[in-house]
């Protein structure tokens, strides 16, 4: 699977550098930016799955352009900077900054941040896939519940009758109990 990374880097030598690396090991470039205003133009052009970012640049630095980032198209931030630790946990408090990399960088400092930034992705990819099926299951699950209400008021059935006739017509019409469910709340709603 090819990783689409975007190198935000106002010096261009640097950008040129990584941008090899990357490639060199496997890893897509799809944008290059030297600025924050670039950057998120072109976040939105290539949707990166992550992105590496200087953090002072000319225009808009990388913190201001890492937030709009973050509040537009939610893509993770890798910082690279030449501040030292210290400084850089300032910029670290924003949901979507996975870490950073120190300058001078070399291979060996830059991609197991990188494996590491993706696994956390991955992750991070996996749970929110988990989240929605968990909602859209619920959401299923409500309005099953509702038809059933109303299949228990309109022809005086106990839930567990309501609940059988729902899932018999589901099996009969081989159709989802949620596709049922719905046909019985318009039924039922324009009925009354």
């Amino acid at each position: 699977m090819t990783r689409k990374v975007m190198i935000v880097e106002d010096e261009s030598l640097i950008a040129i550098d990584l941008k090899f690396m990357l490639e060199d090991n496997g890893y897509e470039v799809v944008a290059q930016a030297n600025n924050g205003e670039s950057a998120i133009e072109l976040a939105f052009a290539h949707k990166p799955q992550l992105i590496l970012m200087d953090i002072k640049m000319p225009k808009l630095d990388g913190l201001k352009a890492s937030k709009i980032i973050e509040q537009q198209l939610g893509i993770p931030v890798l910082f690279i900077s030449a501040y030292s630790e210290k400084e850089l946990l300032l910029y670290m408090k924003q949901d979507n900054i996975l870490g950073y990399v120190m300058k001078p960088f070399s291979e060996k400092n830059v991609l197991p941040v990188l494996e590491v930034a993706f696994h956390q992705i991955d992750k991070f990819n996996r749970l929110n896939g988990e989240l929605l099926h968990k909602q859209t299951e619920l959401e299923k699950r409500k309005i099953i519940e509702r038809a059933k209400g109303l299949l228990m008021q309109s022809e005086n059935l106990s839930e567990d009758e309501a609940y059988k006739k729902i899932r018999n017509e589901s099996m009969q019409t081989q159709q989802e109990m949620v596709t049922i469910a719905k046909r019985i709340i318009n039924t039922l709603q324009v009925n009354s």
